[in-house]
């Protein structure tokens, strides 16, 4: 599997998703300062409601537009057989003979794409999945406790 053709889809998804924020925020702005949200009385909290809104917007906004421009710098490292799993490696898993596939990026984690006919998920070393991941090697073995149970997976592949 080609990684770049892989971040270039995780990228196209986190651009629609900032420009959606963007346009989210611009709209909520517009909703607080706008003459309806003005307060009627003591107990009319529109406006500051609105405001803080327009506030967590403009910060999604800001923190998805970040995530863009990191994407678009990220170098993608080739992994050698038996090098250890770091920023940026696709990770091919096998649990109960059923093959899933994870790229290790910096943000975004939960975003997933489809390449090759495959379901990628985003993880981010920081997450439970990645934590377990890092410094892990092809032919590893990892344990994950997930709702009452223990699964283990095998780590078939790092690219």
């Amino acid at each position: 599997m080609d990684k770049k053709q892989i971040v270039e889809k995780i990228l196209a998804q986190i651009t629609r998703e900032a420009e959606n924020l963007a346009r989210g925020a611009m709209h909520a702005h517009r909703y607080a300062t706008d003459s309806e949200s003005k307060s009627e009385g003591k107990y009319d909290t529109r406006g500051l409601e609105a405001s803080y809104l327009a506030e967590g917007q403009a910060k999604l906004a800001a923190e998805s537009s970040q995530a863009v421009v990191l994407y678009q710098s990220l170098p993608l490292k080739s992994f050698s057989l038996g090098e250890a799993i770091a920023l940026t490696a696709l990770v091919e898993l096998e649990c109960e003979e059923r093959r899933q596939y994870y790229f290790i990026g910096p943000k975004n984690g939960g975003i997933t794409v489809e390449h090759d006919r495959k379901t990628i998920t985003v993880i981010t070393p920081t997450s439970p999945l990645g934590q377990l991941l890092i410094g892990r090697k092809q032919g590893d073995y990892i344990e994950m406790a997930m709702e009452h149970t223990h699964r283990e997976y095998e780590i078939l592949s790092v690219r």
